[in-house]
């Protein structure tokens, strides 16, 4: 008999299943070929790709959702957990690369488990075919599918009390090292120039921005040399980058205009053009999108136009 004030399931728990062998071998399968998967992406430098960021997830939490006597999400929350701490030290990531992936490592996660649990509960026949089609974003970049719109464009204007001459006398003077006001810059950690040094605004002039290292190795530094001069502007081509941000995005050409907006104020505009190193799109793309932009605006920083 039960009572009405016994305790009872509460609905978002997975009951204990009954242990077969066809869950145990199953779930050793999907395990199996998730390791063949992770191998086979860091050996053809595909790390980078959606592989890492959606079908790892997916398979990691596919095995888990299969295997019986399943309770709550918790185990895939600590599965998932130690998978994005192994691969920043396998793979070499910093933490900030870690941080980024993170919430969409979870949510492919827990969402691929609420899906095969559902399924499961309802006794759909078709539950082992929905790990395949969850698969189908994690193509994106990994050798199987192409990428989506790689080059990306960021903008940032900024109007500051000076007159355009001031302006452009700043400009020449080139950036110098600047503390980073930016919040999503200095909450995640990312790596901004420590050393700067160059000037001028003339064809074949370059300005150099050096980062400092880190525990996975030395910092690198970037070479941008003007290559294009017209009235309010100038154009900067990318001569060398060994940055330490080098891995996350490809820097393609940069723009810096001016001009008066009245006699004490100028409008300042630059613009940079750059290739996204990381994979899915529909995720990475407004990720790096945000934060180039706000390196942009550390930029104007450095050239003291305020």
């Amino acid at each position: 008999m039960v009572h009405d004030d016994e305790e009872q399931p509460h609905d978002d728990e997975e009951q204990p299943a009954e242990r077969t062998a066809a869950n145990w071998v199953l779930a050793g399968l999907i395990t199996l070929f998730g390791l063949v998967v992770f191998v086979g992406v860091v050996n053809q430098g595909r790390a980078d790709s959606a592989a890492l960021f959606v079908a790892l997830p997916v398979l990691l939490a596919a095995a888990l959702a299969l295997t019986p006597r399943q309770t709550t999400h918790g185990r895939v929350f600590t599965a998932t957990t130690m998978a994005l701490l192994l691969a920043g030290v396998l793979l070499h990531e910093g933490a900030i690369c870690v941080v980024l992936a993170a919430p969409l490592v979870y949510a492919v996660a827990h969402g691929t488990t609420a899906l095969i649990h559902a399924l499961r509960k309802a006794n759909r026949p078709y539950v082992f075919a929905a790990v395949p089609l969850l698969l189908l974003p994690g193509l994106e970049g990994s050798g199987i599918a192409g990428r989506v719109d790689p080059e990306q464009t960021v903008e940032v204007t900024r109007v500051v009390g000076l007159p355009i001459d001031r302006v452009a006398e700043h400009l020449a003077a080139g950036p110098r090292p600047t503390a980073v006001r930016s919040a999503p810059l200095r909450l995640l950690g990312v790596p901004t120039p420590g050393q700067v040094s160059g000037d001028g605004l003339s064809l074949g002039d370059r300005w150099m921005f050096g980062y400092h290292g880190s525990a996975h190795g030395p910092g690198g530094h970037l070479l941008a040399e003007v290559d294009d001069v017209a009235p309010g502007r100038v154009g900067f081509r990318f001569v060398e980058d060994s940055s330490i941000t080098a891995r996350w995005f490809t820097w393609r050409h940069a723009e810096l205009s001016w001009r008066a907006i009245d006699p004490g104020h100028t409008e300042v505009r630059v613009r940079v053009d750059y290739a996204r190193g990381l994979d899915p799109s529909w995720y990475f793309g407004p990720v790096q999108q945000v934060l180039l932009g706000a390196g942009a605006g550390h930029l104007l920083d450095m050239l003291a136009l305020e």
